[in-house]
């Protein structure tokens, strides 16, 4: 996963700056995209406008250990399966399948794109699945030492495209290969690959990635999911944030990050409520976030259409793709704490 300066600016806030510099590995000027075949089309932005590059690869594991690891001991319950939410007066009641109860005068689901807790907000609705799967997996770099320990590397073609960035201070080299898929699968972090289709699928692309896939061993699948943006996010004491909320295509690699900035709005606005505001301060969040994320989710999507050239004519494709660096620029640029301080402010 990535980790943009949007994010990393609310991280560095909360006293986080040197874990991430210590579990992420900074990637810079030298992170490039390429035609299928290697020919260079643009350098990718890795900076916000003032040039401040706080941009990382990141291993999912040390993200979780890493927000973990800041938080007093016994606030994380692990082992909990929710199977039930209700709320009365003012009070939110969240049960488990354990048979555990937790209640407070806020729910907050952050609990992915196959959300329990979705349902007591928004109708059902299905995940869209956009015809990809997603071959990952990590390689140590001491395996290719030829290899850049800090650039982002993407190559794009024909209805498929391949990235690779570097994890652990550049100790691991992280790869996806993004190919179509011939039916709808299940969405998974884990189900195994196949690293020999792997192979066959980037065949005859640029020999840098012919050599790096010889590395490779085993690999996992990812079927790419995303939701149509929801038209609510709070139901009286419940709240949703990040992939509960907005999954997203992975194209803008803004899953995390948004969800990162969804959680300092929340705090921010939380923390002017009490017991009788704080529906009010979960619509404010909402009323902040909900459109902007949107916009994001659909930016995923038609990133995706770029990647993978959907274009007769790939100049044009080139050209949006260079382009593409002001976009990041002004993403890169959003600081959510002046809004959601303004938001706490009108609530008092």
């Amino acid at each position: 996963m990535f980790l943009t300066p949007n994010s990393v600016r609310q991280l560095e806030r909360v006293g986080l700056g040197p874990a991430v510099e210590k579990y992420g590995a900074k990637v810079g000027a030298g992170s490039r995209y390429f035609r299928h075949d290697g020919a260079e089309i643009a350098p990718v932005q890795v900076t916000d406008s003032s040039g401040w590059n706080a941009t990382f690869g990141m291993h999912r594991a040390d993200l979780v250990e890493m927000l973990a690891g800041a938080l007093p001991a016994g606030v994380v319950h692990t082992g909990h399966r929710c199977n039930g939410f209700a709320q009365d007066g003012d009070v939110a009641r969240v049960t488990f399948a354990n048979g555990a109860v937790a209640e407070g005068h806020v729910v907050i689901a952050a609990d992915g794109i196959h959300s329990e807790l979705r349902q007591y907000v928004a109708p059902p609705s299905r995940p869209v699945f956009h015809g990809s799967v997603a071959y990952r997996g990590v390689l140590a770099h001491e395996r290719m030492a030829e290899w850049p320990t800090d650039a982002w590397l993407m190559w794009l073609g024909p209805g498929k495209h391949f990235l690779t960035f570097p994890l652990r201070a550049g100790r691991l080299v992280n790869y996806v290969g993004f190919v179509p898929a011939d039916q709808e699968m299940k969405e998974s972090w884990s189900a195994p690959g196949d690293p020999d289709a792997l192979r066959r699928e980037f065949a005859g692309w640029d020999a840098r990635i012919e050599r790096l896939l010889r590395h490779v061993q085993a690999t996992f699948r990812w079927a790419l999911y995303d939701r149509e943006p929801l038209s609510t996010w709070t139901k009286g004491r419940l709240t949703l944030l990040g992939d509960a909320a907005h999954p997203m295509l992975p194209h803008l690699g803004q899953g995390a990050n948004q969800s990162i900035d969804d959680g300092m709005a929340l705090a921010i606005i939380l923390a002017r409520a009490d017991r009788m505001t704080a529906p009010a301060a979960l619509l404010g969040y909402e009323s902040l976030r909900r459109e902007r994320v949107a916009a994001v989710q659909r930016g995923a999507r038609e990133n995706g259409l770029r990647y993978d050239s959907s274009y007769a004519d790939l100049g044009v494709r080139d050209a949006e793709i260079a382009a593409h660096a002001a976009y990041r620029k002004r993403l890169y640029d959003h600081d959510v704490v002046p809004e959601a301080q303004a938001v706490a402010a009108s609530l008092v």
